[in-house]
């Protein structure tokens, strides 16, 4: 609720968001297509960026591939995840070497919900703009394949996924699908409304 801008990811997102607040977006705002044009965007501005997160072979794969398809992106640095909490000098070293870099966009990919939770916790100490990204890193690293066209367009990206990654996806899908059903059916039938808290 803190972040200046939230946008959405999947289709059943836009979908709720048409629905209960008359939103009129004709498409989401998909993760790895976002970060492919901030990338096309910050090379033709002449503006460094940042991949923070991932496995070591993931990042260094994603700035290789990114360098060959925009060859005047500037890549400041890259910081694979340590898949484990963070020293207070790890995180204190990881900030100074994002900020002494020049990057102004650092993309994360972290994985959800610990590159949102990052991504708060780093407000005002990184001088970039943090833009959490999820698996567009895997996606544009070549590493995961994405969900065919029809399956993203009809909403069971969700679905492809837990298939390709069952043991990574299935207790996220099996614990966050059933919650965001209930909450929309609580909007729908007039039960809650969250707009109104904050």
């Amino acid at each position: 609720n803190s972040f200046d801008i939230v946008t959405p990811d999947g289709q059943p997102v836009r979908w709720a968001l048409n629905l209960l607040g008359n939103a009129k977006l004709d498409d989401r705002v998909y993760g790895p297509e976002l970060t492919f044009r901030l990338c096309e965007r910050s090379a033709r501005e002449n503006i460094k960026i940042f991949l923070y997160g991932s496995t070591t072979e993931v990042v260094n794969r994603l700035r290789d591939r990114l360098q060959e398809k925009i060859p005047a992106l500037r890549i400041a640095g890259v910081q694979p995840s340590r898949f484990r909490p963070l020293t207070e000098e790890e995180d204190r070293q990881d900030v100074e070497m994002i900020n002494n870099s020049g990057a102004r966009i650092c993309f994360v990919g972290l994985g959800c919900p610990r590159q949102e939770r990052w991504a708060f916790e780093h407000r005002g100490r990184v001088n970039a703009v943090i833009v959490a990204v999820g698996a567009a890193f895997d996606f544009h690293a070549g590493l995961l394949r994405q969900a065919p066209p029809l399956m993203q367009k009809w909403g069971l990206e969700w679905l492809f996924r837990l298939c390709v990654e069952p043991k990574r996806l299935w207790r996220r899908y099996f614990s966050t699908i059933p919650v965001f059903l209930y909450l929309i059916t609580l909007q729908i039938l007039h039960l809650k409304n969250f707009e109104t808290e904050k």
